[in-house]
């Protein structure tokens, strides 16, 4: 797909929105039944998850990464939701704007540098809960990592969740969603919703705005797919209460806690735990090395976490993979699809969260071309 062509497609998508989460034709937009007679998410094979869109290409959680995922044949669009100062909620990864903006160079801003704690530790940086929404909108995205294209940078602002959902409903087949409530004790902590709301409360609201609802493979949620992700548990049987979307727990590395219940790895990986957190989420989302950790860059052996969340009938969605060679381990031979055929064909997991969807695609089309049989329906029955 040629990134040039994107340009018009953004402007259609901005244009119809008007650049603001709190214009009125979004909220009636959400009567429209956009998904009428379009191409079906296919069930029959794992998800195929486009994390932060195709960044591998372009800069993270941009329009133009969300609409190359989607030509390169992604099931989901994966992002990060956040808040700015004024409650408007957007897509971004880092709770600090230093990493993926141009904010450094932005004399205007110089003085607006914080240290805050985050998740237990001292961070200081420019941050997302200091700038309005307009002044975010001002800031352009760039390239996360050096070793990726650089082309790019400055070439697109941030979005905002309801511009990142409209992209996906605008999409000429259907495409899920699969946002995170992305550091929900912090962002609690420094901006204020009317009405004693809290972020969770608006991320659920913008959700239900567009009919995003349902359980999985349901009727609802085939029309529109959604998974919601998180790594606070609490967060998770909060939302519980207000939708019931599927849910993924996310899990970090070994020596992360969790961020709000102070939870160590091995207390949410447990048998009785995963039995606990199944009566509120359909499956759990871990990072790959935790699920076979590494030896000198080799795979070491592979734990049972995956036999154990499917014997409890949980999907697993781990995350993320990436065709570099510096994020592959020696025994794939430098070549990613060994390391898709491994973890779909060896462990079974469920979906993939990945970098590089267009990679992944090309995968999955060779190798599962067509529906021999419908997919196992973990989970909660519809």
């Amino acid at each position: 797909p040629n990134p040039n062509r994107h340009a018009s497609v953004i402007v259609l998508v901005l244009l119809f929105i008007g650049g603001s989460d709190a214009n009125p034709a979004a909220r009636r937009h959400s009567q429209l039944d956009v998904n009428h007679k379009k191409q079906p998410l296919q069930t029959f094979r794992p998800y195929n998850i486009a994390h932060r869109g195709s960044n591998g290409e372009i800069p993270e959680e941009t329009a133009a990464a969300y609409l190359r995922a989607i030509d390169e044949g992604t099931d989901f669009i994966e992002t990060d939701i956040l808040a700015s100062e004024d409650g408007h909620l957007i897509c971004f990864h880092d709770v600090t704007l230093d990493n993926t903006t141009d904010i450094a160079s932005r004399t205007e801003f110089a003085g607006r540098k914080r240290t805050y704690e985050v998740q237990g530790v001292n961070m200081t940086g420019w941050f997302t809960v200091d700038f309005t929404l307009r002044e975010l909108k001002s800031l352009r995205v760039k390239q996360r990592f050096s070793f990726r294209d650089q082309q790019y940078n400055g070439k697109y602002n941030i979005l905002t969740f309801d511009e990142f959902i409209l992209i996906a409903l605008h999409a000429d087949r259907v495409v899920g969603i699969y946002p995170e409530i992305k550091n929900p004790i912090f962002i609690n902590q420094h901006v204020k919703w009317s009405g004693g709301k809290k972020f969770e409360d608006k991320f659920v609201e913008t959700l239900l705005k567009y009919g995003y609802k349902g359980k999985y493979m349901s009727e609802d949620w085939l029309m529109k797919p959604l998974f919601i992700q998180s790594f606070a548990p609490t967060s998770l049987i909060y939302i519980s209460n207000i939708t019931n979307a599927p849910k993924l727990l996310l899990i970090d590395e070994t020596t992360v806690p969790t961020q709000d219940t102070n939870q160590s790895y091995y207390e949410i990986t447990s048998n009785g735990y995963l039995a606990f957190i199944r009566k509120y989420v359909i499956g759990i989302g871990p990072w790959k090395d935790t699920i076979i950790p590494p030896e000198n860059n080799h795979l070491g052996p592979a734990t049972d976490l995956v036999a154990r969340a499917h014997a409890l009938n949980l999907q697993v969605h781990p995350y993320t993979f990436r065709n570099e060679n510096s994020y592959l381990h020696f025994n794939f031979h430098q070549d990613p699809y060994a390391e898709y055929e491994y973890w779909l064909r060896e462990i079974g997991v469920d979906a993939l969260f990945t970098d590089f969807t267009g990679s992944l695609h090309k995968y999955l089309e060779w190798t599962a071309p067509h529906q021999n049989k419908e997919k196992k329906c973990r989970g909660p029955p519809a």
